[in-house]
């Protein structure tokens, strides 16, 4: 753990730590995983101190100036006796903790959230409150796993949707720093989607059940044309204008001649067996 570093005994200038990870992950100092896990490890003064840095840093995000007394007095602490008054001593315990850090002699940078607890560190906590904080980090690392694969899943369908095959997109995820066991899955994941929206796409002919309507009736057979014109020899021609030496020939307008009128023509019944 570092040393305690030598405070000025006026003035502090408060700015932000910026650490991409620890904001991710972390919790805001007035937030009640830091009251419950980190007070028995930090102690009460420090919590609160970093409470109140919080809060400055919310009214003016760009940094401000900290009034050593004041802020000493504002947590109930004594600012007198040097780097061994009490108030210089939390100050120096929350550097130490890493919660935040003295970049030169007058400037301070605060986390904007705290990490979680080590394993050591949840392994000092009493046993009802160590139980608790493992089944919530349980908890915390389940969501924050689905988190990542729903973002990886989301950023996969992108690729795919570009054009790009599957060895090229699991490898882009891997150049992006996704975990290696999360990047197969998304991939996997991601062509088998591909293969059943294909899928569906395309039309399926199915063959359309025809109700059983029973046995169809035989074709009754039809007349000989041979035998329709015999039978039709014997009745007198109906309006036909062809003269005796061309039979059958139309000479002017007119109904149809015989030839074509014997079609139209009803077909007696002669009861002809045709078998």
């Amino acid at each position: 753990m570092p040393s305690q570093p030598t405070f000025p005994t006026n003035h502090l200038r408060i700015e932000t730590w910026i650490d991409p990870v620890i904001d991710s992950l972390g919790h805001d100092p007035r937030s009640t995983y830091v009251e419950t896990y980190w007070l028995g490890i930090l102690g009460p003064s420090a919590c609160w101190l970093l409470r109140r840095l919080a809060d400055g840093l919310d009214r003016e995000p760009g940094g401000y100036n900290l009034d050593m007394v004041d802020a000493a007095a504002s947590i109930g602490l004594r600012l007198n006796g040097g780097r061994h008054a009490p108030f210089m001593r939390t100050l120096g315990r929350i550097c130490q903790f890493r919660m935040t850090r003295l970049v030169d002699t007058s400037t301070l940078e605060v986390r904007r959230n705290l990490p979680p607890l080590t394993l050591a560190q949840a392994d000092r906590l009493p046993a009802q409150l160590r139980d608790a904080h493992r089944d919530e980090a349980d908890t915390t690392r389940a969501d924050h796993r689905a988190d990542q694969s729903r973002r990886t899943r989301h950023l996969v369908l992108t690729l795919v949707q570009l054009g790009e095959g599957r060895s090229a997109t699991e490898r882009q995820l891997r150049e992006w720093r996704f975990n290696a066991t999360l990047c197969n899955e998304a991939a996997d994941w991601a062509w088998e989607a591909r293969r059943k929206l294909a899928r569906a796409k395309t039309p399926v002919t199915e063959p359309v059940p025809v109700a059983d309507a029973g046995p169809r009736p035989l074709p009754q057979p039809r007349p000989h044309p041979t035998i329709r014109r015999q039978a039709n020899r014997h009745a007198p021609a109906r309006h036909s204008t062809a003269p005796p030496d061309r039979p059958g020939v139309a000479t002017g307008p007119g109904p149809p001649p015989w030839g074509w009128a014997v079609a139209t023509q009803p077909v007696p019944d002669l009861n002809l067996d045709l078998s």
